[in-house]
């Protein structure tokens, strides 16, 4: 009497599998050149850019957190360059050397080679991260970075790296060609970290408005910065005003890699001055503000507070999330297209 035996009996384990793939990926790429070559030419312009951002906020009071910053905010910019290198080919590259059919008749199910792959090229991706941590040390060893900061940092960049790989790994395995699909991939990426800018700049005149205001008269000669100390009232005639509601577009920047790791970061509200990353979170939030803190200071004839609370309620989250649905998208896809028997197959593509 026989038994018929299920998927789950005639293949490997899931993570087992997983690492079969990874192993063998991993002993490829430590085996090429090229690897170690990027490493290298990472390492001394990561270097060089942190020798000449010390050298020009050496008399700066916030001269780690502003070369803390700077460091990390170049690494996710090199990192975006260099992680669609290194997981844009990891699928069509073997199918290009017709190794992959090879691996698709084995016990591996498509779930596992694209998870190994993937972590493959995440891990690979990594190692430019711990190539930069002497500079972070650096950074931090001149004092003034929050460590919660720093922890939370390297996290965001872990994070971004994977999402980037991901999608890589996905389009390698949609595209025929290695070439096409780390055009593609980078494509991608530019689409996230520019795009992004680009399409909520547009949008600014189709949220632009107009409010009666007038003109604020201060008690004291000088208006205080935190208009506390000096009251205002509104005088004058009323007259329109073009105000901008981007608290309706600032959704468009929650993808962008860079305000994803800007906005997590937990600064603190004591008024210690911050390096470009503080920045392009304060103006994400006050972008989710809209009117309400860029607007003039009296709208109807009422005055409002000379400085206009920013929103307080984060994006990241929101970038996050769109990035993973995207990323989990494109997997999916990959997933059907690996999967064996293929019913079509493009012109062209060699499968041993």
């Amino acid at each position: 009497m026989s038994t018929a035996l299920s998927p789950q009996d005639t293949g490997l384990g899931f993570f087992k599998g997983v690492g079969t793939v990874f192993a063998l990926e991993m002993k490829q790429r430590l085996r090429s050149r090229g690897w170690y070559i990027l490493l290298a030419v990472w390492f001394v312009v990561i270097g060089l850019v942190a020798a000449f951002t010390a050298w020009v906020t050496d008399q700066e009071a916030a001269a780690g957190q502003v070369l803390f910053e700077l460091m990390v905010a170049f690494v996710l910019f090199f990192g975006l360059l260099v992680a669609p290198a290194l997981s844009a080919n990891a699928v069509n590259g073997d199918r290009a050397a017709g190794t992959l059919a090879v691996l698709q008749v084995t016990l591996l199910r498509p779930g596992q080679l694209l998870a190994g792959k993937w972590l493959a090229s995440w891990i690979a991706s990594l190692g430019f991260l711990a190539a930069s941590v002497p500079f972070l040390l650096w950074a931090l060893a001149l004092g003034g970075v929050n460590p919660g900061i720093a922890a939370i940092s390297l996290l965001m960049l872990g994070l971004e790296l994977g999402v980037v790989c991901a999608l890589g790994v996905a389009v390698s395995t949609l595209a025929n060609r290695p070439l096409f699909s780390i055009v593609v991939t980078y494509m991608l990426v530019a689409l996230l970290s520019i795009g992004t800018v680009i399409a909520f700049g547009l949008s600014t005149p189709l949220v632009r408005g107009t409010v009666e205001a007038n003109m604020p008269q201060w008690e004291d000669a000088y208006p205080q910065p935190s208009g506390t100390e000096s009251e205002f009232s509104c005088v004058g005639p009323l007259f329109e005003v073009d105000v901008y509601h981007t608290d309706r577009t600032a959704w468009l920047l929650a993808a962008n890699p860079f305000v994803v790791l800007a906005d997590a970061l937990p600064y603190s509200d004591d008024g210690m001055s911050g390096g470009p990353l503080q920045g392009i979170g304060q103006a994400v939030r006050y972008a989710q503000a809209g009117a309400e803190s860029s607007g003039p200071q009296c709208i109807n004839g009422e005055p409002r507070a000379f400085d206009a609370p920013a929103s307080s309620f984060p994006i990241w989250p929101l970038g996050l999330t769109v990035q993973f649905a995207g990323a989990a998208l494109a997997l999916v896809l990959a997933w059907r297209r690996l999967r064996t028997p293929a019913q079509r197959l493009a012109a062209g593509t060699r499968i041993a």
